[in-house]
């Protein structure tokens, strides 16, 4: 694991514009301008909150596998969770090719 950075923006956007992945999370791909302001929010925690998102990579090939973290959005929601860190993860079923999808 590690943080990310700006050329993690092509292997963010190929995660979160897939249908498959996204189905169950918010239900339809992401564009461009979202997958780039959920890196800008995952590098923001860090700088702000000290804790964040970080891009899984394989150990050995250094392949991309999907995101782990913790994260504070400040959701609107019944209980309130203000202040508490929700955990979140995406990681793919298999490693494939990148350079492929």
């Amino acid at each position: 694991m590690r943080g990310h950075r700006r050329e993690d923006f092509v292997h963010s956007l190929r995660l979160w514009s897939d249908l498959v992945i996204t189905r169950y999370i918010s239900g339809q791909p992401c564009s461009k301008e979202e997958v780039w302001a959920r890196l800008l929010r995952y590098v923001g925690h860090w700088s702000m909150l000290g804790f964040g998102y970080w891009l899984v990579e394989e150990k050995t090939s250094e392949q991309f596998v999907g995101e782990v973290g913790f994260a504070d959005y400040k959701r609107e929601i019944e209980p309130s969770i203000d202040d508490v860190p929700e955990i979140g993860w995406v990681l793919i079923g298999r490693l494939v090719d990148i350079k492929r999808l």
